[in-house]
């Protein structure tokens, strides 16, 4: 097995992926904060992290996957109380919207979803043991702050230095740090904010230490891989690292993964900036695996422009790669063509570099279809196709036409069929139709079947291996 080169954003540099444990991956990437429907933003971040681990899995490691759901925090209880409901149910409504929305964009669930509230125990217990080791206090109204100046390293993952944050920092009215720099592990009580009880008191836990306690329990320390937006690498990523390291004298994580920023006309897409584009809008909008594709023809680690016709590009492309497929019903019967194999594996080796492995992919569609139309073998070339198309996790999907039953039945009495009761089976018999209409020259009836069925949206498809069809 040839080595991987990852760059790691703690040291920022390109470095060769060695594993914690042999065979083994253990991979955390920050989840959403459930406050409000997803952008096209987050649907970037989980497509650029599950193809890291489709490919890792490719390659024969066996994945352990975390990500977790942060279901209380200050956006979330402001988003409450602007509704008038309580935070449990702005989180609860809102996760679903983003697990639907990674659902249509063919991102795999991961192995372990952990929301912070069922983990307050652990961040208990964590701030606890830096309280010991005097790398955090109790302030006298409840809170507990992290000391950042206890902690020699702090600024090694962002690359900033504590003498140059000092700078604007300040202590906000109500906070009782002795540093400006200082961050909370534990907020007291507020009325009406969702708390539970602690050693300092009532209260709920801060952002940062959230994700320290669940990555230590699901993953344990030095796990291999911690994946994020850019927009997380400070403070939050750089906290993690503080307190988790100051707690136990041990790396946190070991490589960094951080992905580049969905940008609108130039300018960063985010709920601060109010620039923002409905990711559950656009998988309406746009067929959601060109959504994907969109995604993936960008380098995980740059920015990329969401343009409609970026978009739109994306859908004739991904068009043409799954027409490609229909030409050759069935599996492939031969092994997947080496040359090809090499290229995508060299590219993807290289920092998971998506757009190199879809030039690939692209160019072994290309050939194949020259092959096909000259009657040449492709049976490699296909099986080629069906490992990269599933690592990027762009196969085109079953088709589906329950909701064309009424339709499809009123379509085979015109033709003198009997429905078959399923409506794939049902397009499958008027498909029959026609193909006999046309062996017997009959070629009225036959584009009579073809017609109205490109009328439903079901296009019917001749081609040296047979009649295909799918629904458009």
């Amino acid at each position: 097995m040839t080595a991987m080169q990852v760059f790691n954003s703690l040291g920022r540099e390109s470095q060769t992926f060695t594993p914690r444990q042999e065979g083994k991956v253990a991979m955390y990437v920050c989840g959403p904060t459930v406050q409000a429907a997803p952008h096209i933003g987050h649907g970037r971040s989980a497509v650029a992290f599950d193809v890291i681990r489709r490919y890792l899995e490719w390659r024969g490691f066996d994945v352990t996957y975390v990500v977790n759901i942060t279901d209380v925090e200050d956006k979330i209880i402001a988003a409450a109380a602007e509704r008038g409901v309580s935070a449990d149910v702005v989180a609860t409504e809102t996760a679903e919207q983003f697990r639907t929305a990674y659902r249509l964009l063919n991102v795999r669930p991961p192995d372990i979803e952990p929301k912070a509230t069922d983990h307050i125990p652990e961040m208990i217990t964590f701030i606890e043991e830096l309280i010991a080791s005097k790398h955090a206090y109790p302030a006298p109204n409840g809170d507990v702050y992290f000391a950042v100046r206890s902690y020699e390293p702090y600024g090694q993952l962002s690359g900033r230095k504590i003498d140059d944050l000092i700078s604007g920092s300040r202590i906000e009215p109500g906070e009782d740090k002795r540093d400006p720099l200082d961050f909370a592990l534990w907020k007291a009580a507020k009325p009406g904010e969702p708390h539970w009880d602690s050693p300092w008191g009532s209260g709920r836990p801060g952002w940062h230490i959230e994700c320290s306690a669940m990555a230590r329990k699901y993953l344990g320390h030095g796990f291999d891989f911690h994946g994020g937006g850019t927009d997380l690498a400070f403070p939050h990523h750089e906290n993690e690292v503080a307190q988790a390291e100051a707690a136990y004298g041990a790396p946190f994580a070991r490589y960094w993964l951080h992905n580049g920023m969905v940008n609108l006309s130039g300018e960063k897409m985010a709920k601060s900036t109010g620039l923002m584009v409905d990711l559950l809008e656009s998988l309406v909008q746009y067929p959601p695996l060109a959504m994907r594709l969109f995604y993936l023809r960008t380098h995980y680690r740059r920015p990329v422009d969401f343009t409609v016709e970026a978009v739109e590009d994306a859908v004739k492309a991904l068009e043409r790669l799954w027409a490609f497929r229909r030409r050759f019903p069935g599996g492939p019967k031969q092994e997947a063509l080496p040359d090809a194999m090499n290229r995508f594996q060299a590219f993807m080796d290289d920092d998971f570099d998506t757009a190199g492995a879809l030039s690939v992919l692209f160019d072994l569609v290309r050939e194949g279809n020259g092959r096909l139309d000259a009657g040449e073998p492709v049976g490699g070339w296909v099986a080629a196709y069906d490992e990269f198309i599933e690592v990027l996790g762009l196969s085109e999907p079953p088709v589906e036409v329950d909701d064309l039953s009424p339709a499809l039945d009123k379509l085979a009495e015109r033709f003198k069929i009997e429905p078959a009761g399923d409506p794939v089976a049902t397009v499958e018999r008027l498909v029959e139709v026609r193909t006999r209409a046309r062996a017997d020259k009959d070629f009225a009836l036959s584009d009579a079947v073809r017609d109205e069925l490109a009328v439903l949206g079901i296009l019917v498809e001749d081609a040296a291996g047979g009649t295909r069809w799918h629904r458009q």
